[in-house]
């Protein structure tokens, strides 16, 4: 399993500081010993999990076809006004990323990003109806040369950093990392509307795996 660049010094910090509180406990409370190293493992496996980063190879590269950018669940389909960018009725896909879910985000097409933009914002919880216009989020539009496709990273109560790898500007390939949010948060992505779903309400989708549109 690959560890995401994004947990290495996290990774490295908690180690440090379970160990010295397990010293600690050592030479002051030794009866508590076990407990504390045992607490210690599962917290650690717990952060290190967060920060897992699968080879995900996508089965067919083709800019008609929209994958999934995020695992996670699908939370949101509706045409829906975006006012940023295109300032008019696009198709809404939201997902929805729980801390256990890989959290590595990946382009759905490839082309040039015409558009990129980080916004401050405050930390409600990500399937707040708000939080797509008032938590800090980037937004970003890919341009296969056909269609323009925008997607918004979205912070949540839990995430607090968003990460992103892109400038405007890039050209980038499907399927490629292009950022990260640290635990727990939701992509939204906002499609044509004549674009044809092939996901639902509820189902569990795989960043590189899952179709989520066909242009």
């Amino acid at each position: 399993m690959k560890i995401h660049k994004e947990g290495h010094r996290i990774l490295i910090t908690l180690v440090l500081l379970l160990t010295s509180v397990n010293l600690l406990v050592h030479f002051f409370w030794p009866e508590y010993l076990l407990a504390a190293s045992v607490s210690s493992l599962v917290l650690f496996l717990l952060i290190l999990q967060f920060f897992r980063n699968p080879n995900r190879e996508i089965l067919i590269a083709d800019d008609n076809l929209v994958y999934a950018p995020a695992d996670g669940k699908v939370v949101v389909i509706e045409e829906a006004h975006e006012g940023e960018y295109f300032e008019e009725k696009r198709l809404q896909v939201s997902i929805f990323m729980s801390p256990t879910n890989v959290h590595v985000n990946r382009n759905p097409i490839s082309g040039t990003i015409n558009y990129f933009r980080h916004h401050p914002g405050k930390y409600l919880v990500a399937w707040h109806p708000k939080s797509s216009t008032e938590n800090e989020r980037t937004t970003l539009v890919i341009d296969n040369g056909k269609e323009e496709v925008l997607l918004r990273q979205i912070a949540g109560a839990v995430a607090k950093r968003i990460v992103n790898y892109i400038s405007e500007g890039d050209n980038v390939e499907q399927g490629a990392d292009f950022g990260f949010i640290k635990f727990g948060s939701r992509v939204d992505l906002f499609l044509p509307l004549d674009a044809k779903i092939e996901v639902e309400m509820g189902q569990k989708v795989k960043g590189n795996k899952t179709v989520i549109a066909k242009l």
